[in-house]
């Protein structure tokens, strides 16, 4: 089994909905597209920032299988498979093996709070029932409770499928501590584009980036330069887009970074309850950042 599934930026798809709800197929296979040709190293469908959460089994399956279709092996796809219910996780992952994903994005159990040995028993449950590449999803603002260092790090030395870990927890000196202690073969990305160039400056291996959805050349580029170690390139680029990088969280993801490719023509801007819309302000300020680094055309009001 590959450990490593892929170094550089892995982006987070958004799930494109059509006015009346349903998934937008051909937008979503645009979307995949955009992504493959601008050189991203790896495509994520059906996490958070793909409504995960309001998609029903059935649709979880399609936007699975659509991209797969799409990629046609081109780049890897790491699906979400994740649930709070260990069981419903077991079943997503089964059904990722069965149509070919190359892995599975495995976000920690929410709302539950389960203990330091329960996060264990659940990924260890979920890599026995299937054989695929698991990559841990840590999210503690999200889920309500923090995966340990030391769970994750006993895990990848244990659990031969849990190859990665996708750290947003926000905590760099957590973030440190395991790429100081994991094997060397386990793969740490920041699940934080905003620390996507420290982490992986300071040896991680890339990043499960939101910001890729609306400027993935770009953004590549500088995890790319990052890992080559020429910081100076990196750094511009950072700070370039750091803007863009805040911005996508003003309000709750995936709302701004659905109006952003929106304003972009990539898709309508359509999104589930409780998801709502983004504020006039937030708006505002997207048009402005998506017109600086030249995404969009602001008419000139004379």
């Amino acid at each position: 089994m590959k450990r490593k599934p892929f170094r550089g930026t892995g982006v987070a798809l958004v799930t494109p909905f059509k006015s009346d709800g349903s998934v937008d197929e051909l937008r979503l296979r645009e979307l995949v597209e955009y992504q493959v040709s601008n050189g991203t190293e790896a495509i994520l469908p059906a996490g958070t920032t793909g409504e995960s959460a309001t998609l029903s089994h059935a649709e979880h399956h399609q936007v699975m299988e659509i991209v797969l279709d799409q990629v046609k092996h081109r780049v890897p796809v790491i699906v979400g498979a994740g649930s709070n219910s260990t069981r419903e996780a077991i079943s997503l992952t089964v059904h990722a093996k069965a149509i070919g994903a190359d892995g599975v994005l495995s976000v920690a159990p929410y709302y539950n709070k389960p203990t330091q040995e329960g996060f264990y028993r659940h990924y260890a449950s979920i890599a026995e029932a299937a054989d695929i590449p698991i990559v841990v999803y840590n999210v503690p603002g999200r889920t309500g409770s923090n995966i340990a260092a030391e769970t994750t790090v006993k895990m990848a030395e244990e659990i031969e499928n849990v190859v990665a870990v996708k750290e947003a927890s926000g905590n760099v000196q957590q973030m440190m501590d395991i790429l100081r202690q994991r094997p060397d073969d386990f793969a740490v990305y920041s699940g934080d584009d905003q620390l996507a160039f420290a982490l992986v400056a300071l040896g991680g291996d890339g990043v499960i980036s939101v910001i890729a959805n609306e400027i993935p050349k770009m953004f590549g580029d500088m995890v790319r330069y990052c890992l080559a170690g020429d910081l100076e390139n990196a750094r511009a680029i950072h700070f370039k887009l750091l803007p863009l990088m805040n911005a996508n969280f003003i309000e709750s993801n995936p709302i701004p970074v659905k109006a952003a490719l929106s304003m972009m023509g990539m898709m309508e801007e359509v999104y589930r309850l409780p998801l709502v819309p983004p504020s006039e302000s937030t708006r505002k300020k997207l048009k402005m950042i998506l017109s600086e680094l030249e995404l969009i055309k602001v008419p000139v009001v004379l």
